[in-house]
């Protein structure tokens, strides 16, 4: 990111199919960030594998387009500490997608396909029987309207043009929890000793997925779903600033170099924590006016 090789993203034109990315499907790859066309909207991703970090990124991520112009948004975390984390995050988006692989625009099919997926992700990490667990975040995005669901700290937010947060997940741990509840300030909750404990994971036999209700999305909103990478480094004004409007090319690359430099620690008065960082911009496709 230096200044005579200023970050771009690379814009890859029309998503027709699958776009997986991660420990698990691109190996060695340090740094990706990349905007598409979709029949619905824009999106773009950016993932960047931690500066502490040799090897395979622990995250995922996938952009997996339906039929009828829908399209899922995926990001998954895989827990640190053991050195297959990147397994668990690859594991559920491969489920998710071959689920969605051949599903029709039926919701009741897509719902189910979804959930299958997780699963399906959740048995066959249980018989791994090494304790590899991801967290999940999960946008489902088709005629204008958006549902999520989630499992760990991973998360999503819609963001209005003036900056009104419409939605945003809670994470599944004790801080998070208690900052929903209001026991504590997002100051105090990114300084909180147990930031990251995690009470929900995919990869667990008390599982549990947490859907969203329906959202119909308004012309200029736009959809963000993130690891921690991005929320632990970041505060949610500071987030809110970036996406609300401007190119989502411009904003995936602002979230990303803030968060880069948050982590070495260079700001002492906001919060570093250095991780993987993942992060996907989505907004609809404004309304003809002719």
């Amino acid at each position: 990111m230096s200044e005579a090789t200023p970050l771009r993203a690379e814009h890859r034109g029309l998503l027709t199919r699958a776009a997986l990315y991660g420990g698990s499907f691109t190996d060695g790859e340090e740094l990706v960030v990349h905007s598409f066309e979709t029949p619905g909207g824009q999106v773009a991703l950016a993932l960047k594998r931690g500066p502490d970090k040799t090897g395979r990124a622990e995250d995922a991520a996938a952009l997996l387009p339906l039929p009828n112009g829908g399209i899922v948004l995926l990001v998954a975390d895989g827990v640190g500490g053991l050195p297959t984390g990147w397994k668990a995050s690859g594991m559920v988006v491969s489920s998710l997608e071959t689920q969605l692989n051949a599903v029709d625009d039926d919701d009741n099919h897509v719902r189910t396909a979804i959930l299958d997926g997780i699963e399906n992700a959740n048995n066959s990490l249980l018989q791994l029987a090494t304790g590899t667990a991801t967290t999940l975040v999960v946008a489902e995005i088709r005629g204008g309207n958006l549902r999520t669901f989630h499992i760990g700290d991973s998360a999503a937010w819609v963001c209005g043009q003036r900056g009104v947060v419409k939605l945003q997940t809670t994470p599944h741990s004790p801080v998070g929890f208690a900052l929903e509840a209001g026991l504590m300030n997002e100051t105090e909750a990114l300084g909180h000793d147990e930031l990251n404990v995690i009470s929900n994971v995919v990869g667990s036999t008390d599982m549990r997925i947490e859907i969203g209700p329906r959202l119909q999305l308004a012309a200029r909103d736009t959809v963000l779903l993130a690891s921690d990478g991005l929320f632990d480094n970041l505060l949610e004004s500071e987030i809110i600033d970036i996406i609300r409007s401007g190119s989502l090319a411009d904003s995936i690359l602002q979230l990303l170099e803030r968060a880069q430099q948050r982590m070495t620690g260079v700001d002492a008065d906001k919060p570093s924590k250095p991780d993987d960082f993942t992060a996907i911009l989505f907004r609809p496709t404004p309304p003809s006016s002719g």
